[in-house]
């Protein structure tokens, strides 16, 4: 029965904005926390922009610089990243396969947009594969401590905790590796910067191992960033870290998973290192993200910050902790949804505050857990998503699902884009009319549509 009242209520509370549901389930633009620059003052914002521009096909008239890749097949690292330092846009353009990079590529630079097209997938060169993890069981790794009993690896690093000190040392024996440089096998790093968009990018890591290794997106003090609409799955330490004072950011429209390439440690969004994190800092926008298959804990554990998380919806099962605030943070939770399966939904020590609100779906519990301390709100506007209807909203749009379609141009007479005398043109998968003029991508070539 309260389940059922739940829903009810959580319905009812939201009839009168029906006529809104559409334009708020459907951003197109930056929400959030990385809209404002305080977590309390509403008229305090910030312009989102990115390098000018975040939608595909380029408008016509942007003035910024564009740079289009597609992959050679080698370590793309270098190449993405000397693309991002001198160009205001770079598009990704998956039509030639998947962009491949030996580690984290360096962003620092600010007011950039990386967008992803024809299903661009960045990976991580080094995976973890089945000769390591037969070898890991072989040592029982899995139950080994996580706390100490480690010891001093062949290259004289001493490690304190007796599960990663075993992993590193057979992945070392396995590999060669005795600098340990597979460590390093992440997708981005952003850091210090401001104003970035990612956006419709599938970035696939090595799988997870408890190595202390690097995540698929870590970033650090950077502020107003804005990643929507990208997967993630097998970040070797998390999928998507956000720490040391990074603030007003928001994470929309991203969906987190683990393979059976993962073999512990699938702990996959961390907001705030560590207890003695500054405060004030680390506010935090999750919206219409998906926690699905093989996502055991951090959904997100967070320090610090203001952490809104607003219609997700978490299809983990199996899950040993998903939503965990921690010291200083404060959480406001709603129109979230916890499917049949996930058990282990919440768990918090030493928040400032937390807010459940009525319109959240536990599948497991006949229950909501209880709130603590003041209420927690946040400095923008929204209208939540009845929670009863999240699970298929976000598993149609979550994840790079943003300019699907076809891959390239039809109904074009020459390379330069000039038209025929059709009067409708694919582009990308948009049905756009002759009146249409910009810039647009095809076979990895950036073309003017005039």
């Amino acid at each position: 029965m309260r389940k059922l009242l739940t829903l009810l209520a959580a319905i009812a509370t939201t009839v009168s904005a029906v006529a809104q549901t559409a334009a708020t389930i459907d951003l197109s633009e930056p929400f959030g926390f990385c809209t404002r620059s305080s977590r309390t003052d509403a008229t305090s914002t910030y312009n989102v922009t990115g390098g000018g521009c975040y939608t595909y096909p380029i408008p016509a008239d942007f003035a910024g610089t564009v740079k289009v890749l597609t992959t050679t097949g080698n370590d793309m690292k270098s190449t993405i990243e000397t693309a991002i330092k001198q160009n205001n846009v770079v598009i990704l353009d998956g039509s030639e396969g998947d962009f491949i990079v030996s580690s984290n590529i360096s962003v620092t630079a600010s007011n950039k947009t990386i967008l992803g097209i024809n299903n661009a997938r960045l990976c991580t060169k080094w995976y973890v594969t089945d000769e390591i993890r037969k070898a890991l069981d072989e040592a029982g790794v899995k139950n080994m401590s996580t706390s100490s009993g480690g010891g001093t690896l062949p290259n004289n690093t001493y490690v304190k905790e007796q599960a990663e000190y075993n992993t590193r040392k057979i992945i070392i024996e396995k590999t060669g590796d005795n600098s340990e440089n597979y460590r390093k096998s992440g997708i981005f790093s952003l850091s210090g910067c401001q104003n970035v968009i990612i956006r419709n990018l599938t970035l696939v890591g090595p799988g997870s191992v408890d190595v202390g290794g690097y995540d698929l997106i870590t970033a650090t003090k950077n502020k107003h960033c804005w990643v929507d609409h990208c997967e993630f799955t097998d970040g070797m330490d998390g999928n998507f870290d956000i720490t040391q004072s990074a603030d007003f950011n928001t994470v929309s429209w991203c969906k987190f998973s683990y393979t059976d390439r993962s073999y512990m440690h699938q702990n996959t969004n961390l907001v705030g290192s560590s207890d003695s994190e500054a405060t004030g800092y680390l506010n935090t926008t999750y919206a219409y993200c998906w926690w699905g298959t093989g996502c055991s804990q951090r959904m997100p554990m967070a320090r610090v910050g203001k952490i809104h998380m607003l219609n997700n919806y978490y299809s983990c099962s199996g899950s040993s902790n998903c939503i965990n605030p921690r010291k200083n943070s404060e959480f406001l939770i709603e129109g979230n949804y916890f499917d049949q399966g996930v058990k282990k939904y919440y768990s918090q020590s030493d928040a400032t505050a937390v807010t459940w609100t009525s319109d959240n779906y536990i599948a497991a519990s006949s229950s909501l857990p209880s709130s603590k301390g003041a209420t927690v709100t946040v400095p923008y506007d929204y209208t939540p998503v009845p929670c009863i209807d999240v699970p298929a909203k976000i598993t149609a749009g979550a994840g790079a699902t943003l300019f699907a379609g076809a891959t390239g141009i039809t109904a074009m007479t020459n390379t330069t884009g000039n038209r025929q005398s059709t009067a409708i043109y694919n582009i990308g998968g948009q049905q756009i009319d002759e009146s249409y003029k910009g810039i647009v991508i095809a076979n990895g070539k950036k073309m003017i549509w005039q």
